[in-house]
């Protein structure tokens, strides 16, 4: 007997035991993290780019050099907002690097809007 437990990874956030599968997204129901599963992820990526041509790697700064809308969040993240410690991922869709955003929390995005510092 397989045991759900033993199959799904913990939360990368809080280390959480109890995550769940959602469609296509790993769930925390601890602290409400979404992730994509990792199972393979850096060969998949091969090389990333920012939008100007520079490789990224995980726990880079990189820099938004658009301002974005996001959902739920009135000013949504401007453009020239700093964004730390970003981690590489196969994101949903082409969304390909998952990361904190200060004032906005967690979230994925494409590495074609931001630039390395």
């Amino acid at each position: 007997m397989i045991h759900v437990e033993d199959t799904l990874p913990p939360c990368p956030e809080c280390a959480g035991e109890y995550t769940y599968e959602m469609g296509a997204l790993m769930v925390c129901p601890s602290c409400a993290h979404e992730w994509a599963p990792a199972e393979g992820a850096g060969d998949a990526l091969g090389v990333v780019k920012d939008s100007v041509g520079n490789v990224l790697a995980d726990g880079d700064t990189v820099t938004v050099v658009k301002t974005l809308k996001v959902k739920g969040s009135p000013t949504g993240i401007k453009s020239g907002t700093k964004v730390r410690n970003i981690r590489l991922v196969q994101g949903v869709g082409d969304h390909d690097i998952d990361c904190k955003v200060d004032g906005i929390g967690p979230m994925q995005l494409k590495s074609s809007v931001v630039k390395k510092v």
